[in-house]
């Protein structure tokens, strides 16, 4: 695509990671990317390594739990590009692994507001923006986890973000039909980024040992992310799992 008929994108913590992945990749392919996250100088590094040839970059730093932040960093983009045709749900934390009963209601709070909270904040900005404008719709990417389906040991308000994150995203895709707004969400197993890097000496498992755990480039989530970002608005892939092959996942738990 040319500058001219540029598709705009967000990428939520677009600083590190999956996020960073996606963004250079979506970039690369002449989207106009927004750089959503809390670390502006993560997010300036992401733009130092978007391509001359690719779209245009915005730094917009961004709390996602805080609506006020989310509304101004949507706001910019808006001004910025004029629209948008694909958010990319990605900004998302960890809580330390710890049993219910002693998870502090604040740690709680907190994971909930960055993975649940974030989502919808992000998702509701999106969606005004993809019903005012000409030609209306959009497609929204949320990344789910793994943990969306099958919980690690010790990983309560994670993996109930995460559960809570496909109901979202189904509320979403029924509610977005009228307004041509699509809406999936990317299951993602042991992406090799700092985030899972821990994986590689041992992680904790169900039968309460430690082992390490295989890990995939996160360039494949990037290819997935664009493949989904890139079909017409009547076609939709409504939930992809992608995984290190030999992950302990099928039967986990």
């Amino acid at each position: 695509m040319t500058k001219a008929t540029a598709r705009v994108a967000v990428v939520t913590g677009a600083g590190s990671g999956i996020g960073r992945a996606v963004a250079l990749k979506l970039q690369a392919a002449g989207y106009d990317v927004a750089l959503a996250g809390r670390r502006e100088s993560e997010l300036a590094m992401t733009a130092a390594a978007a391509l001359p040839s690719g779209g245009r970059v915005l730094v917009v730093p961004t709390d996602v739990a805080d609506a006020g932040s989310v509304a101004g960093a949507f706001a910019r983009v808006r001004d910025t590009f004029g629209r948008v045709d694909v958010l990319f749900n990605n900004a998302g934390t960890f809580a330390v692994g710890t049993p219910i009963e002693d998870i502090a209601i604040e740690e709680w709070r907190r994971v909930v507001d960055v993975n649940l909270t974030g989502a919808f904040l992000c998702a509701q900005q999106a969606i005004r923006l993809m019903k005012a404008q000409d030609p209306k719709g959009g497609r929204i990417i949320n990344n789910g986890s793994i943990s969306a389906q099958v919980p690690r040991p010790l990983s309560a308000p994670y993996t109930a973000t995460k559960h809570a994150i496909t109901g979202l995203t189904k509320s979403i895709s029924l509610d977005g039909r009228a307004h041509n707004i699509a809406c999936s969400q990317i299951d993602i197993g042991n992406a090799a980024t700092d985030f899972t890097s821990k994986m590689a000496d041992g992680i904790l498992q169900a039968n309460g040992t430690l082992r390490p755990e295989p890990r995939f480039d996160a360039a494949h989530v990037a290819d997935a992310v664009q493949y989904i970002a890139d079909l017409p608005l009547d076609t939709n892939v409504q939930f992809m799992t992608l995984m290190a092959t030999t992950m302990p996942y099928v039967g986990r738990g």
